[in-house]
């Protein structure tokens, strides 16, 4: 009997494949809300089908592929049509450049998490995903949209795309999934998902940007506190040999001489 669990998960993954697709149709039809929603809606699928592959035991080295695939469409390619058909056009050539290499880097990360990955889902990434990357630019599209009826702030859009290209590439830490409830950090995280997913519910226009924005502020507050206190580390390190240095040089056995 043919195996048939591959399917389930897989079925996760081409729903995200044709949100993305959608995404990228709505955006050359000048829909950007439309577009914005297909993004976070492949978001969605895309966090299903890893943990429907894990429930059915159905993770296979082709469905990393065909999801890495995906993700590129979805979250790669979709919000560099977004932003550029509604803002980055405006800044001609530059802007070009500015949304291929977010594609670019979003390419890399992704090539680099397939070398990288196991079969079982780790609790932390290195460098920002690109679902996150691309969640939280579809977020704030809706998040403008909302608040001004277009999309603003040319300076942020640009800071956005070029700290998202360089956060992918990065080996900034990340925060993975929960794993179950046995550790305080697990269950940390639960709570973080449950109170996120409240204010999801309660107004999901004005919320998914903040709480995707806080995420990837997150991850680089703790790296420059990792880097400092590493930087500590290496300084009380370095004190310590030097002083061990100049007592091993100024200590002289003592001369002792004994009568016979």
């Amino acid at each position: 009997m043919p195996n048939i669990r591959p399917i389930f998960p897989g079925v996760f993954t081409m729903g995200n494949l044709l949100f993305g697709f959608l995404a990228v149709l709505s955006a050359f039809d000048g829909e950007a809300l439309h577009a914005a929603w297909f993004v976070l809606v492949a978001a969605f699928l895309d966090g299903l089908d890893g943990t429907v592959a894990r429930i059915s035991k159905a993770s296979s080295k082709i469905g990393i592929e065909l999801d890495s695939l995906a993700d590129l469409m979805s979250f790669g390619l979709a919000p560099a049509m977004i932003f550029y058909s509604f803002k980055l056009f405006e800044f001609g050539k530059w802007g070009f450049v500015i949304g291929f290499i977010y594609v670019m880097c979003g390419a890399f990360r992704l090539a680099r998490f397939n070398v990288q990955v196991k079969s079982e889902e780790k609790r932390h990434f290195v460098g920002l995903p690109i679902p996150m990357a691309g969640s939280t630019l579809a977020a704030y599209t809706i998040f403008t949209y909302q608040i001004w009826g277009e999309m603003r702030s040319n300076e942020l859009v640009i800071t956005m795309m070029v700290v998202f290209s360089a956060l992918m590439v990065s080996t900034v830490e990340y925060e993975g999934k929960p794993r179950g409830f046995r550790t305080f950090a697990d269950r940390v995280k639960w709570l973080a998902i449950f109170v996120c997913s409240i204010l999801v519910i309660v107004e999901p226009r004005l919320t998914i940007f903040p709480i995707c924005a806080g995420y990837i502020v997150f991850g680089i507050g703790r790296e420059i506190y990792r880097l400092f206190k590493s930087g500590q580390v290496a300084r009380i390190a370095q004190k310590e040999i030097r002083f061990r240095s100049r007592i091993k040089d100024e200590w002289k056995p003592p001369d002792l001489k004994f009568k016979e």
